[in-house]
């Protein structure tokens, strides 16, 4: 996608600073100790009672992190002022609260921060467009599920795929926010065939198991959107939800040069949207942040419908296309691989969906670093995700270093933390 595509990633231990920090407690004092008092000397020894302690909960935010925030927004923003007044402000709410709440407009600041922060990702030279809805002040799963829906359709706009964040009640001290179990808005479901095997995407196995468990009943197809789940709170049964046809908009596959390719009746959804993963924007922690841009090609082509692990389809193209399977020498994989993403690409295009290929984003990604480097901002990157995984030493992007990946980078979406 391109934001990035995902991979299980280490979670961070429970209850640790994601900057490896130790936040001060904000609002302690030293304690208060005996005193010794008498009407006199060698009067009676008194305990005077203790003062009772001081309000304010322990820092859920760590004010630091929030102060570097509101100064990155006020530098990269100049008609917004100097920091000092929102700063006071901001750690001032933290002292009290132990936590913040962002204006509308750091929120989206800090949103398309993180889509420029994402080292994994090769689309960013789109950052600035992000559309970003906020949605903080609702936290029901009915709620959150017809808003996600209507994520959608504003994502799909008609085909021109618009890259959009929305953005739920954050976690605040002593109460979590609601949670999407799904990984993705749109995904397949995938089912143990009888005979063996799959039918459907066995990356969407174990969740539409967890969904027939709640009650939904699935068809067994091999291109079945699984419903939406929704947990409002840690324990709490998810509600599902099925999502309406006019929400996820589907490609059907075809080759422009072989007509039997119809025949496998493939098809791939158009919004990547990616729904399990937290945003952290200073310190403020947004566990439910769907977000999407649009899709690079092979994702589709050269992992989904390819990868062993997933629809697993290359051997079936090769046998429609004719070719000698008996030895890897003939390149077999290669070959089936390339039609494959032939069709991918002539299919989104016939039905007028956005997408890239990997070499004319590899092109835009270099002019994405050379505007980063003309304001005096690095630009991190994993090579190992920006390089395509279909003829990656044909693009530029395969010959260059980067500049090094910063885990404590942020804004930031991270892999979400547990209950």
């Amino acid at each position: 996608m391109i934001f990035n595509r995902l991979r299980t990633r280490r979670p961070v231990p429970t209850g640790a600073c994601p900057y490896g920090h130790t936040a001060p407690v904000a609002g302690t004092s030293p304690t208060t100790g005996p005193s010794m008092a008498g009407p006199a000397a060698g009067g009676p020894v008194v305990t005077a009672p203790a003062a009772p302690p001081t309000a304010r909960p322990a820092a859920f935010t760590d004010p630091r992190q929030a102060a570097d925030f509101v100064r990155q927004f006020h530098q990269e923003r100049p008609g917004a002022g100097g920091p000092g007044p929102r700063l006071r402000q901001v750690l001032d709410e933290i002292d009290r609260t132990g936590t913040y709440e962002h204006t509308p407009e750091e929120l989206a600041f800090g949103a398309r921060l993180a889509w420029r922060n994402a080292a994994r990702c090769i689309g960013r030279l789109y950052w600035r467009s992000l559309v970003v809805r906020d949605l903080r002040r609702l936290s029901s799963a009915d709620d959150i599920a017809e808003q996600c829906f209507e994520h959608l359709r504003l994502a799909t706009n008609g085909g021109r795929i618009r890259p959009v964040v929305s953005v739920f009640a954050p976690d605040r001290p002593g109460r979590p926010a609601p949670r999407i179990v799904n990984q993705q808005l749109v995904r397949y479901a995938g089912h143990p065939a009888p005979g063996g095997g799959w039918t459907g995407d066995p990356a969407g196995a174990q969740l539409a198991a967890r969904a027939r468990d709640l009650g939904w009943k699935c068809g067994g197809e091999p291109f079945e959107v699984l419903p939406l789940l929704v947990q409002e709170r840690a324990g709490a049964r998810p509600e599902w939800y099925e999502v309406p046809d006019d929400a996820a908009l589907e490609v059907r596959l075809t080759h422009p040069d072989h007509g039997w390719f119809a025949e496998l009746d493939l098809r791939w959804y158009a919004v990547p949207a990616i729904s399990d993963m937290t945003l952290e924007i200073g310190g403020v922690r947004y566990p439910t942040a769907p977000f999407n841009g649009w899709y690079m090609g092979t994702e589709i082509g050269a992992r989904n419908l390819a990868d062993a692990d997933r629809y697993n389809l290359l051997a079936e193209v090769a046998g429609r296309l004719g070719l000698d399977t008996s030895s890897e020498r003939t390149l077999w994989r290669d070959r089936a691989l390339v039609e494959l993403n032939v069709a991918v690409l002539h299919s989104f295009q016939e039905a007028g969906v956005t997408m890239a290929d990997h070499h004319t984003e590899s092109e835009r990604f270099l002019r994405h670093i050379a505007q980063e480097k003309r304001l005096g901002r690095p630009t991190p990157a994993d090579w190992s995700w920006i390089v395509p995984p279909v003829s990656g030493g044909l693009t530029p992007v395969y010959h260059r270093y980067y500049d090094p990946v910063d885990p404590s980078l942020r804004p930031a979406f991270l892999a979400r933390e547990p209950w």
